[in-house]
Order: structure tokens, then C-alpha cells, then sequence
């Protein structure tokens, strides 16, 4: 059995220990109610303005947009979003592992021809898939402030790549927000724009969508929100992406707590044992003394 003075330190240094995950905790869970404010607030928006453009496509002939171009999957961008900062249970390592296992599943040619190349945002991301994969940008500063414009120009690269030929198809995977307990890690097609209402060819009469009157022309209007869509799709994604690292960390920080108090109440049972053994063999040896003294 440990020495008194052994458990007393454990003891002092589970305490510290528990007092700073808890500290941890209730500043991640002010900052998911921020976080969880921001991605409930954008979720409409982008959810319409993806059905205006469904609706502004359907029915029509496709329209020949430089961002909606299918071409031989050649070369290949993965947008990997993760955190700055550990301390968040399976956040990371979650993303990382979908994104290895997805390349490994359906562009392991193009991986050999180091024809996969990644955009991290995030410096966990980054630490360990640079090891592995040719990251073409590292965007972590983001995630200290998240801003529209930023995102909007590293989205603006992106497509802007896509035009050019450079990349024939671009994802991204990232951790989408439920709860403060749940975040999914997924991914998504970010270019081409591929859009079901764009290849149907089946049209039933009872779910035939109104006509419009265009005003510019239909061509126009799909050309400016375009990529006003595709930059509200990857800001989503971020933000899903930051929600669900704060409710990952205040979720681990709470087990940790949970955990450290556990440990206290063992290590102070423990204490008391030992301490209980001290008295109890100075108590013998006392008495023994005394035996000895009256014989």
C-alpha cells in the first residue's frame, strides 16, 4: 500500500486536475451557445437558398455553368475541417480517420499518382494528414475568428481552381453539429454542382414546379447564386464544424470531471485505509510495549 504522503500528493493533483477540466467545461459550454446560435441562425438560409436554386434549375435543359462541369475525376481536393486545440474526445481523430478511409476507398489510384491533395482548416488536420498528403492550403486562422468574407475567399480559390481545370472534383469533410453529445462526421460534394433536379428525367405531374418569369435571364441568375451558394455551403460547414467541437470538448471535459471525482473518492478511501493501518500498528505497538513493561 502507497505511503500517506504518496496518496496526498495524488490527491492534491487530481483536485488541480479536476478543477481545470471543469473550468474547461463552462467556458466551451458559453462558447457552443454562441457557436450553436450562429449555425441554427444560418441553417435556413442556406437550406433556401439551396431549394431556390433547385427551383430556379428544375425543369429546364442544363445550363452549361463552369461550375456544374463533370469531368474525369483525375485530380481530386478534400477540404478537411478539424480544430486548433485537442482536449475534444474523438473530434479529430474522427474526420482524420473518415478522410483516410475515403481516399483509400474510392481515390486510391489518383492517391498514387499523388493526384489528392487536401485544404485543412484546422491544425490537428493538418499535423497529421501533412505526413500523408499533399496540403495545398492551411487555412487554421479561421477558426480563431470565423468570418463570412475569409471563408468566402478560400471558397473563391476553391472554385476559381475548379474553373481552371486544376482540381476535377472538390469534397469536403467536416463534423456536423446535432447536439451539444452528437456531431456526425460527413461528407460533401462542394464542385461539381450536381443537383437531381438537374438529371431528372422522370417528371411527376403532381410534383411539377410553377413557372417564372425570369428577370435577367435564367442563365444570369444561375450564375450569380452559384456560387453565393456554394460559399454559404462551405461557411455552413465551418461553423457546423466549430458548434460541434465546442459541444465535443464541454462533453469531454465534463466525462473528465466525472471521472476525476470518481478517482478522488478512491484515492481518499485509500488515504484513510493507509492512515487507519498507521494508527492501528502504533496502537499494537503501544500496547505490545506495555505487555512487555508489566512482565
Amino acid at each position: 500500500m502507497a505511503n500517506l504522503k504518496e496518496v496526498r500528493n495524488r490527491i492534491t493533483s487530481v483536485s488541480s486536475t479536476q478543477q481545470i477540466t471543469s473550468a474547461m467545461k463552462m467556458v466551451s459550454a458559453a462558447k457552443l451557445r454562441r457557436a450553436q446560435d450562429a449555425i441554427t441562425r444560418l441553417r435556413p438560409y442556406a437550406q433556401k437558398l439551396r431549394e431556390v436554386l433547385e427551383e430556379v434549375t428544375a425543369g429546364a435543359e442544363i445550363v452549361d455553368n463552369k461550375f456544374s462541369i463533370i469531368r474525369e475525376e483525375n485530380n481530386i481536393l478534400i477540404i478537411v475541417v478539424t480544430s486548433n486545440r485537442g482536449l475534444c474526445g474523438g473530434f479529430n481523430n474522427n474526420v482524420i480517420r473518415l478522410t483516410q478511409r475515403h481516399v483509400q476507398q474510392n481515390y486510391a489510384s489518383q492517391f498514387a499518382k499523388s493526384n489528392v491533395h487536401l485544404i485543412t482548416v484546422g491544425k490537428k488536420g493538418n499535423d497529421m494528414l501533412a505526413k500523408q498528403f499533399k496540403v495545398v492550403n492551411n487555412s487554421s486562422h479561421f477558426l480563431n475568428k470565423i468570418e463570412f468574407h475569409e471563408v468566402g475567399g478560400l471558397a473563391q480559390w476553391v472554385m476559381d481552381a475548379f474553373s481552371k481545370g486544376t482540381y476535377d472534383k472538390v469534397e469536403i469533410v467536416y463534423n456536423q453539429f446535432k447536439n451539444a453529445a452528437v456531431q456526425f462526421s460527413v461528407i460533401e460534394q462542394f464542385l461539381p454542382v450536381v443537383s437531381e433536379t438537374l438529371h431528372t428525367t422522370d417528371v411527376n405531374p403532381k410534383t411539377t414546379r410553377k413557372d417564372y418569369v425570369f428577370a435577367p435571364s435564367k442563365v444570369e441568375i444561375i450564375e450569380d447564386i452559384i456560387p453565393k451558394t456554394l460559399k454559404t455551403q462551405f461557411y455552413k460547414a465551418v461553423l457546423d464544424s466549430n458548434a460541434s467541437e465546442h459541444g465535443a470538448r464541454m462533453t469531454s471535459m465534463q466525462k473528465a470531471t466525472d471521472n476525476a471525482s470518481d478517482l478522488l473518492k478512491e484515492l481518499k478511501i485509500s488515504y484513510n485505509k493507509a492512515r487507519q493501518a498507521i494508527i492501528t500498528n502504533e496502537i499494537l505497538e503501544i500496547v505490545g510495549g506495555a505487555e512487555a513493561l508489566d512482565n
